[in-house]
């Protein structure tokens, strides 16, 4: 649940908000805007807490309510990506250095970092773009960079809100299939915030949220 204000002005902008996601599974949460859709990443994103109930991820309890049982700066880093509508990549950076300062931040040395970039955006079809600065890249081309990124530090679960939104359909599907693939592949946790219901047969898993409520769409 999360609650913003109190008396009169208590809005409820989650209440029955439950949802489970395994290893290897991409799951597309549909609904209007309002709904709670963004409230609910951000809450799992751990970067707006619950006003209360649980979210574990990779099988340890990170919250109970808005009380976390972790250093959530450090626990975000290792076990969490985030790819959003527009890639925010970092322009005066190349797209290798956009990925491999995500691995560095990690702990990792330059050249293990270099080395773990340019493997990921081998994986992505990307390599001969690593050294282009994101002005000279597509939008799915930046989205694909952003992936990239978002798996530079194997995460358990990657968030993505509108990933597609600003992609045309034959790109938005691209990047929904490689989300999949990737998901299967690597075993990582995909959910997907969505208004595009043109590639939901991609997903495994289908819910809609509804005045702050999740429920696995039939």
């Amino acid at each position: 649940m999360k609650t913003y204000g109190s008396g009169n002005t208590e809005v409820q902008a989650m209440q029955d908000a439950s949802m489970n996601v395994a290893h290897g599974e991409i799951v597309a949460l549909l609904g209007p805007s309002g709904a709670g859709k963004s409230t609910f990443l951000t809450a799992i994103g751990l970067i707006n807490l619950p006003t209360s109930g649980r979210i574990t991820i990779d099988n340890q309890l990170v919250v109970i309510g808005p009380q976390p049982m972790v250093n959530l700066k450090i626990f975000r880093r290792k076990h969490l990506g985030f790819v959003f509508q527009k890639s925010n990549l970092i322009p005066f950076l190349s797209a290798r250095e956009n990925v491999q300062i995500a691995i560095e931040i990690n702990g990792f040395k330059p050249r293990a970092a270099r080395k773990r970039a340019l493997q990921l955006l081998d994986e992505l079809g990307m390599d001969s773009r690593a050294d282009n600065f994101p002005s000279m890249l597509s939008g799915g081309q930046q989205q694909r960079i952003a992936i990239s990124r978002a798996l530079a530090n194997r995460p358990a679960v990657i968030l993505a809100d509108e990933p597609t939104a600003a992609l045309d359909s034959h790109l938005g599907r691209q990047v929904m299939e490689l989300f999949r693939d990737l998901a299967h592949k690597h075993g990582t946790a995909v959910i997907v915030v969505t208004h595009d219901q043109r590639s939901l047969d991609v997903f495994d898993t289908i819910y809609e949220m509804e005045d702050g409520i999740i429920k696995p769409m039939h």
